[in-house]
């Protein structure tokens, strides 16, 4: 057995640990979890007054609601399923509201207390097995009854379908532009389906309202949720609120205008009660202006000339109220240009970097470089202190550094050949300035060229000095 506590009564779904027709023992605002549910702020508070309300809320499928008289004293709360009257038969429902706050809302529904039906009994197991059956039937009877409108060629749109508690009515909800002669519609579905037929057109909204689904603020639709009376909404309501006029923007999932825009339309109508009227024009000295934009939130109007409308100036409501005052005295205010004041931006600070396009680069690039080519031409000096000249052995400046003016510097190559004999046939001296501190181990690392250089076996050995010579091999010298 269910509680009821889902909007569509399906069997399967419980809010409380036991399934009962007395609805969910842990909580007792169970009905809540509904559309266009109540919430009953009076349910920990005693009744000061003898007489008990007998008046109770039952919901049906979707938003359906209806009250009814609890004759027979039955201890109910909200989610306890329930036999109520009907006509024909009987139907089963859900408790949604008990107590005091009955009457309030019969009162706001404006539901008369002559037409109140009474309340059997709490539903048993027998009407708990046929309303659960009559439910798995709805949506197989809702194509079928497509399927038959399309035949016949009525303009219209089977919505949704209600089975009565005991199966004996079915009723159809449907939606048409215009009027629908369903007279032989009748004849089809009665035939079909063996059973009492009820219509009832409903409106697009009610029909978004049973559909359900997620609006384009991202919340759940107002009109299945807590939304009751559906009011006009015409396109007044956006000029009045400065919003352009797109169908696609402005229109809900029923295809009509959005209910929301009548939300804030008193905000802004009071609003616009301090502003001069849209249609305002002022007399200059260079020409008649006239209002093309109104800013509700700055209090700001823009002006443009007649002749030239590509240039705006605007201004504060304050002073276009003297500006009107002084052409209804029939003098002409200054030029535009000369009325329009500076604008001076408050300096905002950005604590989060939140506008900044650059937060995630790396803000120390051109320093990174710098310092590189700062190492780069710092480089000639500890090589020649350290490795004896690797350049002069054959290895040019690599590309993009600042070496190249430096290559007037290569007749130190004779000093670093292998061949000792060069030294002193090459006439070519090195500059004192450039002449490199030769180190107390710099013999010995051109001892160990030069039995690198003769010793084959050793090459095979050392592959490190392999590598070495292969980087950086010897050139002969044109002036040994």
């Amino acid at each position: 057995m269910s509680c009821g506590c889902k909007t569509s009564g399906d069997s399967a779904h419980s809010c409380g640990p036991k399934k009962t027709a007395n609805g969910c023992e842990s909580v007792n605002t169970c009905g809540n979890s509904y559309k266009l549910s109540v919430f009953d702020w009076l349910s920990n508070i005693t009744n000061p007054a003898s007489n008990r309300c007998d008046l109770v809320e039952v919901r049906f499928k979707n938003d359906r609601k209806s009250f009814y008289k609890n004759v027979n004293n039955i201890p109910l709360h909200i989610g306890s399923v329930v036999t109520v009257e009907s006509s024909p038969g009987h139907d089963v429902g859900v408790v949604s509201l008990t107590g005091e706050l009955v009457k309030i809302q019969m009162k706001k529904k404006k539901f008369p207390e002559e037409s109140i039906l009474k309340i059997y009994r709490q539903a048993n197991q027998k009407d708990l097995e046929v309303w659960q059956e009559a439910r798995k039937k709805e949506d197989a009877v809702k194509l079928e009854a497509r399927k038959i409108a399309h035949r016949i060629g009525l303009e219209m749109k089977v919505t949704d379908v209600e089975y009565q508690g005991d199966s004996s009515k079915i009723t159809f909800y449907y939606t048409a532009d215009n009027r629908v002669d369903f007279r032989q519609l009748i004849k089809e579905f009665a035939g079909a389906f063996r059973t009492k037929i009820d219509m009832k057109q409903i409106g697009f909204r009610q029909e978004a309202a049973k559909v359900g689904g997620i609006g384009s603020c991202g919340r759940e639709l107002c009109c299945s949720t807590w939304l009751t009376d559906f009011r006009s909404v015409n396109t007044n309501v956006a000029r009045y609120q400065q919003l352009s006029i797109n169908p696609q923007k402005l229109a809900g999932q029923c295809g009509k205008l959005k209910c929301c825009l009548n939300y804030e339309l008193d905000s802004y109508l009071d609003a616009l009660s301090h502003f001069p009227s849209s249609s305002t024009t002022l007399d200059t000295e260079k020409g008649r202006a006239f209002c093309i934009k109104i800013d509700v939130f700055k209090k700001k109007m823009w002006f443009a000339y007649v002749d030239s409308s590509m240039a705006w100036y605007d201004f504060d409501i304050d002073l276009v109220k003297k500006l009107i005052a002084k052409n209804k005295k029939g003098e002409r205010t200054p030029p535009l240009e000369d009325l329009k004041q500076p604008d001076t931006p408050a300096p905002s600070i950005d604590l989060i970097q939140e506008n900044n396009m650059d937060r995630f680069e790396k803000k120390n690039r051109g320093n990174n470089r710098n310092r590189s080519q700062n190492q780069n031409q710092s480089r000639p000096n500890n090589n020649g202190q350290n490795q004896g000249g690797q350049q002069a052995q054959g290895q040019g400046p690599k590309k993009g550094r600042p070496e190249r003016p430096e290559r007037s510097e290569r007749p130190d190559r004779p000093e670093r050949t292998e061949n000792p004999n060069a030294n002193s046939n090459s006439g070519n001296q090195p500059r004192p300035q450039q002449k490199p501190q030769p180190k107390p181990q710099q013999p010995k690392a051109q001892a160990e060229k030069t039995d690198a250089s003769s010793d084959p076996d050793k090459k095979q050995q050392s592959p490190n000095k392999k590598n070495f010579k292969k980087k950086y091999p010897p050139k002969k010298d044109k002036n040994a």
